[in-house]
């Protein structure tokens, strides 16, 4: 295996906890939640601009009202299709429907499944996907690019179980990184990765039992492991493991081998083409796993404050605001510059469901109100640290207040204008006024672009809209902003004089017949 590079000892972890607290996201109105009674070497900017009394009420206002301008770059067949699509998405009866549909024998019978795959792919396929093939995505990015927007490239496989499987996965990830440096030049922000795609699933669960035991008795010794960074905080879900694990076999070792050299493989690739790996987050029965080889890899490439490899923070969890700071502050103590995405998170329902299976409080917030106070502090924290010149951040929320204070945030504290270490990022497909908001105001702004076959992709789309459907409906200012500016365009045509009338509309065919 790999050359360690630094110490991995257990006291590493014991010295940061030395000197952080637990973090109580209900006091951010009056108390800074960073209640660290020693500070380690703090930054200028942190020392000037404390967390609780900075992410106040925003100075710098996004413009999300104006619809011709945010929408100026949105042809009109496109813009009518989107807002149709975003309708029918709202709409929890058609999508349970079809969820029931997706999850029935009626897809064993050929003829049926012809049909809804062909129905899908030319209604929500088409909208929150960029395509069937790196032709297509390379076109739809082409065409964000043209909007002021970049792309987030991401071959959609999900999971696999075998080594056959994960090889191929793995051929897929690396042709998308050299699909990315085909493509014009900042077109393209980040690849992402899941390590549930090089990795059998089964043994992402058994070295995540077995990392969670050695946070409980650090007298386990694991032979196989690498140099990390923090993975857990001792307010970290540790109940999916309640005995000590068996070691790993010899069989499951070279599995582990294979997996590594893999990620390994995709990481020189990025770091040759100077593209940015992200690494999506998954589950907290399987994200132990996902961490240790996301900050394993992180410790090998990101060098000369050039973070490639990126790890994912899901603030829906109530561990994640101790969990970045733990991360973060001891990367950046042993020069190794990180770079997270921030995102709330997407398997609330089945991480309650298991944690009350098992007699333990549920991982998640209690509230949603809890989830955008760990949301906005950990955006905050990491805003300061690449405004001290430390770290890469991706913000990828679709939360009108978030994103607005962020912005102030990063304005406020100098960040200029197409810094490349501070991203905002949407779901391809969904809040476009954000988007362009955010676009508008001066910002780096990122689509999350999956591509791959229908069939493929087809765990995606069902996930979006499963876990999703309270953030689809919440997707009125879209479809209002859409709404209006549709029927501007139509008035404008309608009180026309004729002549100008007559040009309008032979301007609006050629742009409705943009593809």
């Amino acid at each position: 295996m790999a050359t360690r590079v630094l110490s991995s000892s257990p006291k590493l972890l014991n010295n940061l906890r030395s000197f952080i607290k637990p973090l109580n996201s209900a006091s951010a109105a009056s108390a800074s939640p960073l209640n660290f009674d020693e500070k380690p070497e703090l930054s200028t900017v942190e020392k000037q601009h404390p967390i609780a009394t900075t992410l106040h009420q925003p100075t710098t206002t996004l413009d999300l009202d104006d619809h011709q301008k945010l929408f100026a770059s949105v042809p009109t067949l496109k813009l009518l299709r989107s807002s149709v699509n975003l309708g029918l998405a709202s709409n929890e009866t058609f999508v349970d429907f079809g969820m029931w549909v997706m999850n029935s024998r009626l897809m064993e019978t050929p003829l049926l499944r012809d049909i809804v795959l062909k129905t899908v792919k030319h209604t929500f396929f088409e909208h929150f996907c960029a395509g069937e093939t790196t032709t297509e995505a390379g076109e739809c990015v082409r065409k964000i690019q043209e909007a002021g927007l970049r792309g987030m490239l991401v071959y959609a496989v999900e999971h696999t179980s075998d080594n056959a499987g994960c090889d191929r996965n793995l051929e897929g990830f690396l042709q998308s990184v050299e699909f990315a440096k085909s493509l014009p030049p900042s077109s393209v922000s980040f690849v992402i990765a899941k390590i549930t795609a090089i990795c059998p699933i089964s043994l992402l669960k058994r070295m995540s039992d077995l990392l969670r035991w050695q946070y409980k008795d650090s007298s386990l010794n694991l032979p196989w492991k690498l140099n990390t960074l923090p993975i857990f905080t001792d307010s970290s879900p540790l109940y999916h493991t309640l005995q000590r694990p068996q070691p790993l076999t010899a069989q499951e070792e070279s599995d582990l081998e294979l997996a590594h050299q893999r990620l390994l493989k995709l990481c020189q690739k990025c770091a040759q083409y100077n593209v940015p790996l992200t690494i999506d987050a998954e589950d907290t029965s399987i994200q132990p796993a996902i961490d240790y080889f996301t900050y394993s890899s992180a410790i090998m490439y990101n060098k000369d404050d050039n973070p490639i490899v990126y790890g994912t923070m899901q603030a829906y969890l109530k561990d994640a605001r101790e969990r970045l700071f733990n991360t973060a502050r001891t990367a950046e103590k042993l020069g190794i510059p990180m770079g997270f995405k921030l995102v709330r998170g997407a398997y609330m329902s089945s991480e309650t469901k298991l944690a009350s299976s098992l007699g333990f409080d549920s991982p998640v917030h209690n509230t949603i109100q809890d989830t955008h106070a760990c949301f906005n502090d950990c955006a905050s924290f990491m805003i300061e640290k690449i405004a001290d010149g430390y770290g890469g951040l991706v913000l990828a929320t679709h939360n009108l207040e978030s994103g607005k204070l962020a912005a102030s945030k990063a304005r406020n504290l100098g960040i200029e204008k197409g810094n490349q270490k501070l991203e905002f990022a949407q779901l391809y497909g969904m809040s476009e006024a954000l988007s362009f908001g955010l676009r508008n105001a001066g910002f780096q702004v990122s689509k999350y672009l999956p591509y791959g076959p229908v069939d493929m992709v087809m765990p995606y789309l069902l996930r979006r809209a499963e876990e999703n459907r309270g953030l689809l409906s919440t997707s009125s200012l879209d479809r209002t902003l859409m709404g209006k500016e549709l029927k501007r365009r139509l008035k404008s045509l309608q009180f026309a004089k004729p002549e100008m009338a007559a040009s309008a509309a032979g301007s609006m065919k050629i742009e409705i017949g943009t593809p």
